[in-house]
């Protein structure tokens, strides 16, 4: 089982000086990986429900600093040797797969081949209102942005005909270290992002940790994985994690090898504390 950190780029960690701890001690406790989150605004007085709390709300409140999902992993990529980095997620529909592919390519570059590109479709109606998109064409945006970033990381001179992005001939470079191109885990909890991460995911990513609930997206996923052609044992799982050992050894038997959990403090001392507390009686014991 692996580890990993998400959140880390918002509320407290959008200090520079508390997001290099974070990292750098996270690293050193024996965590895999560190996850951004994204909101590019937060429309005040939003009516579109959270789908990860009771109170339909996000946590923190609307003016909690949420920086961009990439420039911080830029930053903790000059800092750290070994600790992966991914985002947990970006919304990709509302992204231009042509910058985003350049930006995540760029990334892996300078990571040395650390970066995974966690993507989700989004939930905030109001967001892709501010942007100018149909909130209802997301899924059909998400499909396509995934295609044309493959072609674009994969292919000496890429074309991409579809109904939201058209392009091509063109060559971007660099492309990712990573062969193949940047990995992309699927997130999200819904029966869709089940579905998209069988057909186009390198890993799925549910924010849930229950094992019944992940054991019917699992296997949603890996129907759609067979149907697209694909073997599901080589899309990687992932899911929101507990501290409790039998409860992380459940979802470790539905397929998770990634557990990824909040941090346990915010601030530099308490951060310490807690991170070698969990590498030592967590980490080290699964």
């Amino acid at each position: 089982m692996k580890f990993g950190l998400m959140f880390v780029n918002s509320g407290p960690f959008s200090n520079p000086e508390l997001l290099a701890h974070l990292a750098q001690t996270a690293e050193r406790c024996g965590f895999e990986s560190l996850w951004t989150v994204e909101h590019v605004v937060v429309p005040e007085g939003y009516q579109s429900k959270y789908p990860y709390s009771p109170t339909g709300k996000m946590p923190g409140g609307e003016d909690v600093p949420i920086p961009d999902p990439l420039l911080p992993l830029a930053y903790v990529a000059a800092m750290t040797k070994t600790i992966r980095l991914g985002t947990g997620v970006i919304i990709l529909p509302q992204r231009n797969p042509l910058y985003l592919a350049k930006e995540s390519a760029t990334l892996d570059q300078l990571s040395g081949g650390r970066f995974m590109l966690g993507i989700g479709s989004g939930w905030l109606e109001e967001e892709f209102k501010s942007l100018g998109l149909d909130f209802h064409q997301r899924g059909r945006r998400t499909d396509e942005a995934i295609e044309a970033m493959r072609s674009l990381w994969r292919e000496p001179v890429s074309n991409y005909h579809g109904a939201h992005f058209n392009f091509g001939p063109v060559k971007s470079n660099p492309k990712p270290v990573q062969k193949g191109g940047v990995p992309i885990h699927v997130g999200g909890h819904s029966p869709a992002a089940a579905r998209r991460a069988g057909k186009y995911g390198d890993g799925f990513f549910p924010a849930l940790g229950d094992p019944a609930q992940l054991k019917d997206l699992v296997a949603l996923m890996r129907s759609a994985a067979e149907k697209a052609g694909r073997k599901p044992e080589v899309i990687e799982l992932s899911c929101m994690g507990s501290r409790k050992l039998e409860q992380l050894k459940a979802v470790e038997d539905v397929g998770v090898t990634r557990a990824v959990m909040a941090p346990p403090a915010f601030d530099a001392e308490g951060l310490t504390r807690g991170l070698e507390k969990l590498g030592n009686e967590v980490i080290a014991k699964m």
